[in-house]
């Protein structure tokens, strides 16, 4: 049997395109090509230009070429007893169909394997499953992209390396695989079960690689076991002083690294983050890019907690930077220590997988999406075998991946602890033992908070904090705080308990208790046969309530932002008209929810008593956790819809799109200044908090008073700290604001400014042959400007991206900004900050607006007023600092190496026209900053870049 590798290059996607190339390679069974087949071929309809810019084919390539009867009547003898493998074999095997039933040729009706599926399976870390991505990330040679000859040789390497790796995984994997996908996917359950025979024939088995437990092959072993990571250090070791320690661990680094550089600001932040640590002081210190921040504070951290035998807790705001300090600076560390040292990724419980229920949902094959979750389930049983944390994390999931897994994401809520025949495996439970054992713990914020909730029951005892990404502490406090319900707060819980008479986890319940005898079975089934009618009452109610809600946001009491988000605050004293008609439902949906809550508790403690079946016991602890889900629900309802709190803001947001089942509700403390210090900078012997961006014109007040730092100041324990940047950024960038701009009023711009933003970033854009990032604060003027910039730039072959537009993937976009240096990315918020594009990548960073966030955001208001009522001006204290801080971030995209160097420009002139202008210039960390009109700019870029020193 061969694999015929297919792939075709289209005139588009719809019913009318035609085939315009096809490549095929044909390989045997021992993956090695047999033949390869490659040809134009002559369309009936024009090629259209889009399709001419993605593939290079136009239409002289294809005026000689055969016709598609002519191809087809040389590839029909190929595909003959084939295996059909392409690259998304979906849209090539049915434009091949459509060809073939054209022509008048009987279809294509043998196996079929799909080489994404594949790849997501076997390598379940992937972040893409584009052919060009995967082809660069495996070393794969891909000369030639979106060419059918090329990219059918590419995808026939890639399924050569599936096939490869499948041969090389545990015969019990390769049998798990082939169970779950048995033939609901095109052939993958045949493919895999093909091999698996082979393997069980040969009797092969590699049984040392992989730990085996209840029919998994798994990577990670027993934890129970581990020791601390020391045991008697020599005395001398941990009497040096911290100098003598920098002095072995940078002689170190520098064999390790060559063309290490020490760098002042680093060496600077070493001494001050040790002089907080052992002085018991509370640090604000910040360090801009290029500093080396992360060393600089783990190193001095390790060194004092190691010494004092003292556990340091590490939060950042980011997965991203947990992640990096894992991978990079982590193992950078443990290669030059003088002694060994353990460091733990501890995060919230949800991250994590909980094997007992990943177990039963396999065994049972309890999908709600047959073929997403069949791929989903899947990638979790390889990834299992490649794993030591467990950690979602790691995996890249389809698109109802996030849904399965919630259903086997471990809480505390259904966790059986010690009695579960997975305990000595358990991931969270790893997790949480080797932060006890680790000297420092890498956390982040939103468990930081958690912790406080869970009254501390969480994350190890600790009383030395460092806080990285410190200029979002505040914004989560106040998310975590606070609450947060949806539509689908109880929609979720109650489909999956009980989504009408006949589905859900109480009916299947029902069913298994009528194999118990007895008296109590009989009473346990009676009472959910009881409850079930209650759950469709309480979905009509719930329904009720929340169209009520949307009803009263579109009454003109709310916001319509330009995304189609609805806002309406809700004032105690002011409450909409008819509050009282959705407290009157609430009582009603608070009454079913507490009957339930009431009867579901009482059989299940019952159960878990009397039942001796641990499938039983198990299934009835995940129901109690579901239950707990509701009564958290329930009572975070009613705390909302009283809305009496006068320190709290209460708002309801909601879509336009998706109207009442997009709502949501919110809590949130006014200030959190009071309860951070009461929590941290009262209780902890030392905070230290850093971030690239903590002061606004040389000042770290604002930045105090938010954290509630100012008495700290004000008695001697905090400490601020600016340290200088390691860039010379006087040569390295060149800030230019256009002078002749119209002023802009509102966010969305008006047409003017618009013709003449869009004819100076294309001129600019020009110039710098792309590699340029423009940065937003409206969705809605990044549209109006994406069609003409792109229009005025094909002909340059400069390509422009959108976010929203072309992928709402961040790191995507980047990817692909990245791989196309010709290229202009315009994004909005979520490019401001955390995005890394170093070197030559970006060259131009243009800023359209200045980032103010919304002032009638129901936060920002109650935040207003409470200045307002202490006599303060809420636009020079609150608006202006929150407009700085972001404004810094997203200006640090530009510069990120001591080789860098670009333009910046800045198309608001309120930066030079208002009174409140020079708080956002000062805040920068000394570029050339030069005013000028618009038709000057492109020749100063040009001098700028071609000059050898920025002085010019």
């Amino acid at each position: 049997m061969n694999y015929a590798v297919l792939d075709l290059e289209t005139t588009g996607h719809g019913a009318g395109d035609e085939i315009i190339q096809v490549g095929l390679v044909l390989l045997d069974e021992a993956m090695q090509t047999v033949r390869t087949y490659s040809s134009f071929v002559k369309p009936t309809i024009p090629i259209p230009a889009f399709i001419t810019q993605l593939t290079g084919i136009d239409e002289s390539m294809v005026e000689d070429a055969k016709s598609a009867e002519e191809v087809l009547l040389e590839l029909i003898p190929l595909l003959d007893d084939a295996v059909l493998v392409a690259h998304n074999v979906g849209f090539d095997a049915g434009f091949l169909n459509n060809a073939l039933d054209r022509c008048g040729y009987l279809p294509f009706t043998g196996r079929r394997l799909d080489t994404i599926d594949l790849l997501r399976i076997l390598y379940p870390t992937l972040t893409t499953y584009q052919l060009g991505a995967v082809t660069e990330f495996f070393g794969i040679e891909h000369d030639h992209h979106h060419r059918a000859d090329s990219d059918a040789i590419a995808t026939a390497e890639l399924f050569a390396l599936c096939f490869r790796k499948l041969e090389q995984m545990p015969l019990l994997t390769l049998q798990r695989l082939a169970s779950l996908l048995g033939d609901q996917i095109d052939d993958l359950g045949w493919f895999v079960n093909k091999i698996a025979v082979r393997k069980e024939m040969m009797g092969s088995v590699d049984l040392d690689a992989y730990q085996y437990f209840r029919q998994f092959a798994m990577q990670a072993g027993d934890w129970t076991d581990e020791q601390p990571p020391r045991e008697g250090l020599e005395a001398e070791v941990t009497d040096w002083t911290f100098d003598q320690f920098l002095t072995y661990l940078k002689a170190n680094i520098k064999a390790q690294i060559p063309g290490y550089e020490e760098r002042e600001p680093q060496n600077m932040m070493f001494q001050e983050v040790l002089a907080a640590l052992e002085q018991d002081q509370h640090l604000l210190i910040e360090a801009g890019t290029g500093t080396g921040k992360s060393l600089g504070y783990l190193i001095p951290a390790l060194f004092y907690g190691i010494q004092q035998n003292k556990k340091i807790v590490v939060s950042t705001h980011t997965i991203n930077l947990q992640e990096q300090l894992r991978q990079r600076d982590l193992p950078l560390l443990q290669s030059v220590m003088p002694y060994p040292f353990r460091a733990a990724i501890f995060k919230g419980r949800g991250n994590y997988m909980c094997l007992r229920k990943f177990e039963n949902k396999v065994n049972m094959q309890d999908f709600a999406s047959p073929n997403e979750d069949r791929i989903t389930a899947s990638q979790m049983v390889v990834w299992l075998s490649e794993t030591g944390y467990g950690d979602q994390e790691e995996l890249n999931f389809g698109n109802k991946g996030a849904d399965f897994w919630s259903t086997v994401a471990s809480d505390a809520d259904s966790c059986l602890n010690r009695s579960c025949p997975w305990f000595k495996r358990c991931f969270y439970h790893r997790a949480k033992q080797e932060a006890n054992l680790a000297d420092v713990v890498i956390t982040n914020h939103s468990m930081l908070f958690t912790d406080i909730r869970a009254d501390h029951r969480l994350l190890p005892g600790y009383e030395h904090l460092i806080v990285d990404e410190a200029h979002h502490m505040e914004e989560v406090a106040g998310k975590h705080l606070g609450t947060q319900l949806s539509y689908h707060s109880v929609q979720h819980p109650v489909f999956r308990l009980c989504k009408d008479a006949r589905n859900g986890q109480l009916i299947q319940l029902m069913h298994k208790l009528a194999s118990e005898t007895g008296e109590k079975s009989l009473a346990w089934r009676e009472t959910i046969d009881d409850v079930v009618p209650d759950f469709g009452d309480l979905r009509d109610e719930w329904d009720r309530l929340f169209e009520l809600l949307y009803g009263m946001m579109g009454r003109g009491s709310s916001d319509t932002t330009e995304t189609g988000q609805l806002v309406l605050r809700l004032r105690h004293q002011e409450l909409p008209k008819q509050w009282n008609d959705a407290q009157i439902i609430e009582e009603a949906v608070h009454g079913y929810l507490s009957k339930i809550v009431r009867s579901l508790d009482k059989i299940f403690t019952e159960m878990k008593d009397e039942l001796d079946d641990q499938s039983l016991v198990a299934m009835v602890t995940d129901l109690s956790g579901t239950v707990k889900d509701l009564t958290r629900a329930r009572d975070e309802l009613r705390a909302f819809m009283k809305a009496d709190k006068a320190d709290v803001v209460y708002w309801l947001e909601a879509n336009t799109n998706f109207r009442a089942k997009s709502i949501h509700l919110y809590s949130v403390p006014a200030d959190v200044s009071e309860q951070l210090r009461m929590y941290f900078f009262e209780a902890k012997k030392s905070v230290v908090l850093t971030s690239a961006t903590l002061s606004v014109q040389k000042s770290f007040q604002y930045a105090a008073e938010q954290l509630g730092l100012g008495p700290d100041e004000k008695s001697g324990r905090l400490r601020t700290v600016q340290l200088p940047s390691p860039f010379n950024y006087r040569e390295q960038a060149l800030v230019v604001i256009p002078r002749n701009l119209p002023v802009l009023k509102g966010a969305a711009g008006d047409p003017l400014f618009n013709e003449l933003l869009v004819k100076s970033l294309a001129e600019s854009a020009v110039e710098t042959k792309g590699r340029m990032l423009v940065l937003f604060t409206s969705y809605r003027m990044l549209k109006q400007v994406y069609d003409p910039l792109k229009e005025a730039l094909a002909a340059h072959g400069i390509q422009v991206l959108g976010q929203g537009i072309d992928s709402g993937n961040r790191s995507k976009l980047t990817k692909r900004f990245q791989q196309n240096t010709a290229s202009v990315l315009l994004g909005t918020s979520s490019f401001w900050e955390g995005v890394d594009i170093p070197g030559d990548a970006l060259t131009c960073l243009a800023i359209v607006r200045l980032p103010f966030q919304p002032p009638n955001h129901p936060l920002i208001e109650a935040k207003s007023e409470m200045l307002q009522q202490q006599k303060q001006n809420p636009f020079i204290k609150l608006s202006v600092p929150q407009a700085v801080i972001k404004f810094k971030q997203g200006f640090g995209r530009l510069v990120r190496t001591s080789q860098d160097k670009g333009i910046v420009l800045i198309y608001d002139t309120r930066v030079i026209d208002s009174y409140y202008g020079k708080y956002f210039l000062y805040s920068l960390p000394g570029p050339k900053i030069e005013t000028m009109h618009l038709d000057q700019i492109v020749p100063r870029i040009r001098q700028w870049l071609s000059a050898g020193r920025g002085e010019v």
